[in-house]
């Protein structure tokens, strides 16, 4: 039988709620004709959680790896919907209203996002911190770094093709899952799409598995890695930019009280160039290890910048370097400040081209892949 639709919930000592959550998801493709099944993707439950679920018709899976991301992949793989909606099984979701998802994925789309700010509110369905502090703060810098418009990022309820699920390649194992679906569609340009719904109260007695800092830290760290672009080439070119004009401003300026700031400035440069070249280093392993999608230019990229390039612009850095060093030691009768104004900037030219060519080699190393 062809499956329309499956509903994956991860599951971990979920006994007081499962049940409920099943039988809504049954009820929801029962009232509304559609072909589908239950996937309880299980990690570890000790509660008797999985006795409950298979009692009701639903398939168990047993994730023994832990995490929420490890279990909610355990169940979509296990799963056989041409269609994949996830929800929690704290009965905090309206499993009962999927028309929307359903709606727009048959209509083209490859992720629906729910989004409780636009859905009915209930008082206490969320902590206080992650409402108005966590999440706003979390989705908006996803926004900013992946060029998304999205109101909640971290809603659970959400809906995908099998297509796109097969696309993103999704690795994650904690709470951090919730933004790898979004990053990966965002980086493949895949067709996500945003609807409003309801979140109520946890269903449970017991403490969420959710922690607020520790999980709040993993997914701000996932966003981070994911965009070497904020997290290395922006700062350094902040850092770069002040740095050239700091120190432009001290050597054409006639008080020599602000000397003593062109070593700070002259620091400032160097780390800036640091900056940037760990941002072309993550960017091509990252590539190379299937992290991000693979762009065009990434192939231009190694017919552009060769071992050999970099090495004789290093060299010509260096030599630059040493000559104005020179000339900063022989004109040693002069006044101190203009010795300085000429040898620390020849030091920080000699480092650049020493560093240039490091990089230069290093490189060339992760790009023996693209030659093979």
């Amino acid at each position: 039988m062809n499956l329309e639709l499956s509903i994956v919930m991860p599951c971990l000592n979920e006994a007081e709620t499962i049940a409920s959550c099943i039988n809504k998801a049954q009820s929801f493709m029962r009232d509304n004709n559609i072909k589908g099944e239950v996937i309880i993707g299980d990690n570890g439950s000790t509660d008797g959680s999985q006795e409950i679920a298979e009692m009701l018709g639903a398939l168990v899976v047993d994730v023994e790896k832990k995490g929420y991301g490890n279990a909610s992949r355990g169940a979509i793989e296990a799963s056989k919907g041409k269609y994949i909606i996830t929800a929690d099984t704290d009965d905090s979701h309206d499993i009962l209203n999927l028309n929307l998802f359903i709606d727009n994925l048959r209509a083209g789309s490859d992720l629906v996002m729910g989004n409780r700010f636009k859905g009915e509110n209930n008082k206490d369905s969320m902590p206080f911190l992650h409402r108005y502090v966590g999440n706003p703060i979390l989705t908006f810098i996803g926004n900013l770094f992946f060029r998304t418009d999205l109101g909640d990022f971290h809603c659970g309820l959400r809906g995908f093709t099998r297509t796109a699920y097969n696309k993103m390649n999704l690795s994650t194992t904690g709470m951090e899952f919730a933004s790898e679906i979004i990053v990966k569609a965002s980086l493949l340009n895949l067709n996500i799409t945003e609807v409003p719904t309801t979140v109520f109260p946890s269903g449970r007695n017991r403490k969420a598995h959710l922690r607020t800092f520790p999980d709040g830290w993993r997914h701000l760290r996932f966003l981070l890695l994911y965009s070497p672009k904020w997290l290395f080439l922006i700062p350094g070119f902040l850092c770069m930019l002040t740095g050239v004009f700091g120190a432009l401003y001290i050597l054409f300026d006639a008080d020599s009280a602000n000397l003593k700031w062109i070593p700070l400035f002259a620091g400032l440069f160097l780390i800036s160039f640091q900056f940037v070249v760990f941002y072309a280093l993550t960017k091509i392993y990252a590539t190379n290890h299937g992290l991000i999608p693979r762009k065009k230019s990434y192939d231009k990229l190694f017919d552009f910048f060769t071992l050999e390039r970099g090495v004789i612009l290093g060299f010509l850095f260096t030599l630059i370097g040493v000559a104005l060093y020179y000339l900063g030691f022989k004109n040693e009768m002069d006044s101190m400040e203009r010795t300085l104004k000429i040898i620390v900037p020849a030091i920080v030219v000699v480092v650049l081209g020493v560093q240039t060519i490091l990089f230069s080699f290093f490189f060339s190393i992760l790009g023996l892949k693209e030659e093979r």
